[in-house]
């Protein structure tokens, strides 16, 4: 079965780095887009950033635009999301999804959650002010 395993979250002050990673098993990774998505308790989950299959084309939320930025490597099946000059409105729980087939094109990069198909079990970071 598929599966999505982050790590790399914790608490960091605000000003700093983190970088999460997600690896992905049991689907042809390279020909999905990937995308990461962020929830606070008791809020819906929110579009952060995604990127095409072959890593061409990304896309971010503007809150987080020329602080963040997604990669991968398909040769190891991960996806990375860097994330520097945190902010305490960026503590969440940060989640990867696989894009669907359908949304997985070559230039389209999805931003709804609907459009992703499979979903990591997240993990949290804080940033403290």
């Amino acid at each position: 079965q598929v599966q999505l395993v982050e790590s790399g979250g914790g608490l960091v002050q605000a000003g700093g780095s983190l970088r999460l990673s997600c690896v992905a098993s049991g689907l042809a990774f390279n020909t999905r887009a990937m995308g990461w998505f962020r929830q606070n308790s008791g809020k819906g989950r929110d579009f952060v950033a995604a990127i095409t299959y072959s890593g061409g084309v990304t896309n971010y939320a503007d809150s987080v635009k020329g602080r963040f930025t997604i990669s991968r490597d398909n040769a190891k099946n991960t996806v990375y999301l860097q994330m520097n000059s945190l902010k305490p409105e960026d503590t969440a729980v940060y989640y990867c999804a696989t894009g669907g087939p359908y949304y997985s094109g070559s230039y389209y990069v999805p931003e709804k959650d609907y459009m992703y198909d499979n979903w990591g079990q997240g993990t949290q970071v804080t940033v403290s002010s």
